[in-house]
């Protein structure tokens, strides 16, 4: 045998060795040690630190509206995935996240009821109707709010003033308005620092900018959150209320205010922020949160409501799939024309 021969007999081993190692799948190639579960269980976790302050502010009955809202969700979720003949997922930390943030959404005088029916339709209505998790195209809990805010328009709107104030006065509770509300109809201004820090009338969990922003930037920590949301939100918000304010400064609050009060906070970092409601495109994202933001200030500043975070945010979904459609970005070979 020649020495060409030689070597093709040597090499085929070789060959052989690596063909066998040649393994061809579709993506994803690179797996992260990631689920849904963790995620909102993680997200639970974050949410900690404001079910802490509306309990500080509000006391117990802050407890029992969230206990009330996350059992309702679970139980709608279980029913209607058992009659839909579909697996049960309640144990996966999406409808608990649901029943916390509209819990959190509501005034503390809320009745149980509210909160229990509310729940059934972010569940029934704003989740499961379009399939379940991944397919919503609204965020169930701000869906869930809306309902409430139609259904029972005064009792959403009956604000306590936190227990340190009501204590003061020498009684259990006392009915004040929010400060947007005293800005908007009495053009009364909050103080920067109670607001802050929370103690201020308003949703039990909306009140403390401090603790939502602990768990905002923790769930940017962990990298769950993309930083374009909030930030797009919060500084359109500035931006928008800043222009107004330069022009009546007497008139309108300047934009530390506006990025304070109300649910900016928690909207910016836990509702914007939502992973199937909001775009998957960095553009999509970017006009996504300062479209968002700007209805926001356009409400507060001229709508009929004192608040505008939650309308801001659905009306904003609703245009998602067209943000997602037109502002995908062209791959490389890509025919312009298609």
């Amino acid at each position: 045998m020649d020495e060409k021969a030689q070597e093709k007999v040597s090499e085929k081993p070789v060959q052989e060795k690596s063909i066998e190692k040649l393994v061809v799948s579709s993506s994803p190639h690179f797996l992260r040690d990631e689920n849904i579960p963790k995620i909102m269980h993680t997200v639970v976790l974050a949410l900690l630190p404001a079910m802490a302050a509306s309990v500080y502010f509000f006391g117990l009955r802050a407890i029992g509206l969230i206990v009330i809202s996350v059992a309702a969700c679970l139980m709608t979720e279980y029913i209607v995935q058992k009659i839909r003949e579909k697996p049960v997922t309640i144990w996966d930390g999406s409808a608990i996240i649901t029943g916390i943030l509209l819990a959190l959404t509501l005034p503390p005088s809320f009745p149980y009821y509210g909160a229990a029916l509310g729940s059934v339709f972010a569940i029934g209505i704003g989740k499961q109707l379009f399939g379940g998790i991944g397919y919503n195209i609204f965020n169930p809990a701000l869906l869930g709010r809306a309902f409430l805010q139609a259904t029972y328009p005064v009792l959403i709107t009956t604000w306590s003033e936190p227990l340190s104030k009501a204590a003061k006065a020498g009684v259990d509770a006392v009915t004040a308005a929010t400060p947007l509300a005293l800005m908007k109809f009495e053009g009364k201004m909050t103080s920067h620092l109670d607001l802050f820090f929370g103690n201020v009338a308003g949703s039990m969990g909306e009140t403390s900018a401090i603790a939502i922003l602990i768990g905002g930037l923790y769930l940017r920590y962990r990298g769950y959150i993309n930083w374009k949301m909030p930030l797009g939100y919060l500084g359109s918000m500035a931006f928008f209320g800043g222009v107004f304010w330069l022009i009546n400064p007497a008139k309108y609050p300047d934009p530390l205010f506006h990025i304070l009060a109300g649910g900016a906070m928690l909207g910016a970092w836990f509702m914007v922020t939502d992973m199937v409601t909001s775009p998957v495109t960095p553009l999509g994202q970017w006009i996504f949160a300062v479209g968002a933001g700007f209805l926001a200030i356009l409400i507060r500043l001229f709508g009929g409501l004192p608040e505008g975070v939650m309308y801001s945010i659905l009306l904003m979904n609703a245009f998602v799939p067209l943000l997602n459609k037109h502002t995908r970005p062209k791959f490389f070979g890509e025919d312009i024309k298609a």
